[in-house]
């Protein structure tokens, strides 16, 4: 089995996810995903970022050769990121000086 294959398989079961679950949440037939690993197949780019978003890490936390490091973000994290995402910079600035006070 591929090395993305095996640290998608990894991510799931730490998860205690099946197939069908990260599918749904990554808006992928299941179909698609068993194919994968019955054919020993590499997924495409866009299905990887599909199944990173599922699991709320980034592409780059997804190939980290030591999974130690990878870094999982709490729902309520990622909507503090979303929100700040969609501010202008001057917003974000004055979003930053007020995270410092406290």
């Amino acid at each position: 089995m591929n090395k993305v294959l095996e640290r998608i398989m990894e991510l799931r079961k730490e998860r205690g996810w099946t197939e069908y679950y990260l599918a749904t949440r990554a808006d992928l037939p299941q179909s698609t995903i068993s194919t994968w690993y019955k054919r020993d197949t590499m997924p495409t780019i866009s299905s990887i970022e599909r199944i990173c978003d599922a699991f709320g890490i980034s592409l780059s936390q997804f190939f980290l050769d030591d999974p130690e490091k990878t870094v999982t973000l709490s729902d309520r994290q990622l909507r503090l990121i979303n929100y700040a995402a969609k501010l202008e910079p001057e917003q974000f600035d004055r979003l930053l000086e007020f995270l410092d006070t406290l």
